[in-house]
């Protein structure tokens, strides 16, 4: 079975060895000892002031990042992946699987000539917006910090349609974990690949806003999308007044279980968005994945379950994309 996380941070700019054991909760001995075969790093850029010296700047850290977490991979041991293929070629090589992606079309600024240059660096899938409205989407979760009211435009912006056809043309997944639902229902309609919530979770379980309801799971079934339960323990459950969030991975298996009634198997997966605020008991570092796993087997999937979870579905969404941009 393939194990790839799909959303894992990276520190930024003074990044740790991947190749030490170190405080990061994914570094290469803890992928190697948790039998963590693969894993999209991101470039992620936090919502700024929308200028163009600031955009400059954001489009600059995203490209440097994704540089440096091409670099991290050796070629051997450890091989930078850019397709489906060579992933699939890394793992039966036995070897770690390095992947990357953009967290915030903040990154893009009003340059639609971005995801091009992003994807000749080996991006896989950009998250349209992080927490505060960008150009190009209203975000779940607005930042009164930034000045944003509830909305701003209704969705998507016309420029995020054009970043829509960008992403596409480019061979780019179109992540929407961070878009308000406006916008990532107008996405499902506007995409032609499937659109992904690479770290998400089941509004029906727990009303979080950065959680996705069921009207969006059917939305995603429909475009043949996908919804990945992510490890953010308050995603999961409602966090006890000045205590500690207990989510584990019984939780995420819970979150699991209700989108897989909802829209089916070929429609879910899993990913940590470790380094990111993801960690439950259970599943705290790349060295415990087993533990995810193991709750899952214990729920009832099989072997071909388990494997689309991890990795099978994902891969199929990105074969599609990169089909659409051909």
């Amino acid at each position: 079975m393939l194990t790839l996380d799909t959303h894992v941070d990276i520190r930024w700019p003074d990044p740790p060895d991947p190749l030490a054991e170190g405080p990061m909760r994914v570094d290469f001995p803890k992928m190697q000892r948790g039998e963590l075969n693969a894993v999209i790093f991101i470039a992620y850029v936090g919502q700024g002031k929308r200028d163009e010296s600031a955009h400059a700047a954001a489009a600059e850290r995203a490209e440097a990042m994704l540089r440096h977490i091409r670099d991290r991979a050796d070629g051997e041991a450890h091989r930078f992946c850019t397709t489906p293929d060579e992933l699939e070629a890394c793992h039966a090589a036995g070897a770690l699987g390095v992947l990357s992606a953009v967290e915030n079309g903040y990154a893009m600024g009003r340059d639609l000539g971005a995801p091009a240059r992003w994807r000749a660096l080996g991006a896989c899938y950009l998250t349209l917006t992080h927490d505060g409205h960008n150009d190009l989407a209203d975000s779940a979760r607005p930042q009164k910090r930034l000045g944003d009211a509830p909305a701003e435009h209704g969705g998507l912006s016309p420029l995020g349609r054009q970043a829509i056809a960008a992403l596409n043309e480019a061979g780019l997944m179109v992540d929407v974990s961070h878009v308000a639902k406006t916008g990532m229902l107008q996405a499902a309609e506007l995409s032609h690949s499937p659109i992904v919530a690479t770290h998400t979770a089941c509004r029906a379980l727990h009303d979080h806003p950065r959680g996705i309801d069921d009207e969006q799971l059917d939305a995603l079934k429909a475009v043949g999308g996908l919804a990945q339960i992510t490890a953010v323990p308050a995603f999961l459950r409602p966090t006890p007044e000045g205590g500690r969030n207990p989510g584990s991975v019984e939780d995420m298996a819970d979150h699991v279980d209700h989108a897989v009634r909802r829209i089916g198997i070929e429609h879910v997966g899993v990913s940590s968005d470790f380094d990111g605020g993801g960690g439950v008991d259970g599943w705290q570092n790349a060295a415990e994945t087993p533990g995810l796993t193991a709750a899952l087997a214990k729920r009832g999937y099989g072997e071909r379950e388990l494997g689309l979870l991890w990795s099978g579905n994902f891969l199929r969404l990105w074969r599609q994309a990169l089909a659409v941009a051909d």
